[in-house]
Parts: structure tokens; sequence; C-alpha cells
């Protein structure tokens, strides 16, 4: 498994700065371009896995600039160019600290505490008599916070966000209309495929001229949970879990081994074996979400190949 790229050290021309978050590296350039790689690097219950995944990055840059593509028309974004597999470059933005998360169905983290009796999250109220997996009536915006590195996002309310002036009203006001137009485009794009698209998060951020954007990833299986649309009343009826394309498969597996991300708990050990496994999960992830076969990189030096992509491109600006 060492063909994965799990951290870069890049110094590219006019660079400045670089972050380092869960899953992607971003270079800040003189020339207020920031230079986005996206890593074979795997977090779940907000911690990063010790192992790489082959193809993961690729799958997850891809995937998001050909969803920032297909909502262009409805929600201006950050993107430029895409130089390589696994790299975004587009416009340096003020980040909104605070995540959109927004659900079609009760489903992974809201199922979880309606099971433990809460019927508000976020301060939105959940109906009575819902079963796991069921549909909203209309879907529900639920923010969390942005966590600094290695701490977990906490859910937050509206109001909450607007009482501490995370954001203010008039741009919170244009990221819930933006949410709900990147939802609803979304689900149409998943219907197509034969996907139900059940709950996402999006994130944005402000440009110089004040311009809000979407930033980071879109509809990616890190970003957002999928079931198929084949079967699902048929499974809903029958109270049996759905088939769904996220990255939940990595969660249950953890939760399976005793791991949570809680305190005191150990990451448990994934094999070559089960690995492969879950490449091939984000590799079937990526030909659903996208509609098209997943055509692999060259990944014999992939630092190599980046470099020289990144270079090329910024040499021709």
């Amino acid at each position: 498994m060492s063909n994965t790229i799990i951290t870069t050290n890049f110094n590219f021309p006019g660079q400045e700065s670089v972050y380092k978050g869960k899953v992607r590296e971003v270079y800040r350039l003189k020339n207020d371009l920031l230079v986005m790689i996206a890593t074979d690097r795997l977090s779940a219950f907000d911690v990063v896995m010790p192992k790489g995944i082959p193809y993961k990055g690729q799958i997850l840059n891809q995937i998001a600039t050909k969803m920032m593509a297909a909502t262009a028309d409805i929600v201006p974004n950050w993107l430029v160019a895409t130089p390589d597999p696994n790299v975004a470059i587009g416009h340096n933005c003020v980040p909104f600290k605070v995540e959109m998360v927004i659900r079609g169905y009760l489903s992974g983290h809201a199922a979880r505490e309606y099971k433990g009796g809460k019927r508000q999250l976020c301060g939105v109220a959940m109906p009575n008599g819902m079963k796991e997996n069921d549909k909203f009536p209309t879907p529900i915006i639920t923010p969390a916070t942005k966590a600094e590195k290695g701490d977990h996002d906490e859910d937050i309310s509206r109001e909450a966000l607007l009482e501490r002036n995370i954001v203010v009203k008039e741009d919170y006001e244009v990221l819930e209309k933006y949410t709900r137009a990147l939802f609803q485009r979304g689900t149409k794009i998943a219907d197509q495929r034969g996907l139900i698209l059940v709950d996402t998060k999006y994130e944005f951020g402000k440009k110089k001229d004040g311009t809000i954007v979407l930033i980071d990833e879109i509809h990616t299986p890190d970003s957002s949970r999928y079931f198929y649309k084949e079967g699902y009343q048929e499974r809903q009826g029958r109270s049996e879990p759905q088939k769904q394309l996220s990255k939940e498969f990595v969660r249950q597996w953890l939760i399976k081994n005793g791991f949570q991300g809680l305190a005191g708990q150990t990451v448990p050990e994934m094999s070559d074996e089960y690995i492969t496994t879950v490449s091939d999960r984000y590799i079937e992830l990526y030909e659903n979400i996208a509609g098209e076969k997943f055509h692999k990189a060259d990944i014999s030096n992939i630092q190599e190949r980046i470099e020289a992509n990144v270079l090329r491109f910024l040499e021709n600006l």
C-alpha cells in the first residue's frame, strides 16, 4: 500500500502558507490562488486513519470538480482548474466557520440522535413516529461548527450561529438558500443515476470582492450519503437496512471493531486486504455517483506527478 499519498511537502512558486486538513492539503500562493491536494487519507469520526486508501484522493477530487461544474449555473464556486487528478486550483477565499449539513432522510448521526430520544437536531424539529432511513417531509438543515484539527465538529442551531456571530444574518440566509439549491440539484443528479441523495454537507467562503462561493468538496462519498433508489421502499417496508453508497461502511466496520472516536479508544488495525476492499468500494462509489467508468491515474510516483502538473499549470498562467 505504498502507492498512496498520505502527506505532501511541496514548495510551489509564490507559495505563502500551507494548511493541512483531515484529508486535503491547501497551498496558498501570492497570486491569490489556492492549490488544494486531495490525499488518500481516510477520516472517520473526525479521526484520520493510519493508512491511506489507494485512489481515494483522485476519486474525491474528480467527483467534487465534476459536481461543481454541474452546479455552477446555480451557485458560484471557487474552482479555476484541475491540472492533476488529485488537484483542484481555485480562488483564495475566507471560509465560513460552519458546515452546512442538509438531511433529506433520518439516517446516520440524525438517526443515532433520534434513537437516543431526541426530537430536535440543531434546533430543528424531527417528527415523531419516524424510523431509521425514513424521508423527512422537507429536508432539514443542521449546521455544524468547523472543528480545529483533531477536534470533533459540533452541532449548532441557526440561532446560536447568529448569536455567537459565527455568521452574520445576511450571509447565513445566502448559505441556506445555496444549500437548498445545491441539495435539490444533487438530488436530481442522483435520481438520474438510480441513487437517492440522503444527506450531505457544503462549505462556503467569501472572495475578496465579497462574493459568497462554494468551496471544498461537493456530493462526494466522504461528504454525502447515498442510497440505491431501486428497492428503497421495499427495504423500508420490511425495516431492513438500506443499500447505500457512502463511507458509512467504514464507520460501521470501526464501530464493530470497538471504535467511535471516543476518548481512550484505539483505531483498529486495517489489514492490506481490508484496505483493498475499501479502495474497491470507493471506485464503485465513483462509478455510480459520476455515472462513468473510473480511470486509475498513474500512481507509480504520485508526488512527482502532482508537482509536475501543478508547475506546468502555474507556468502557463
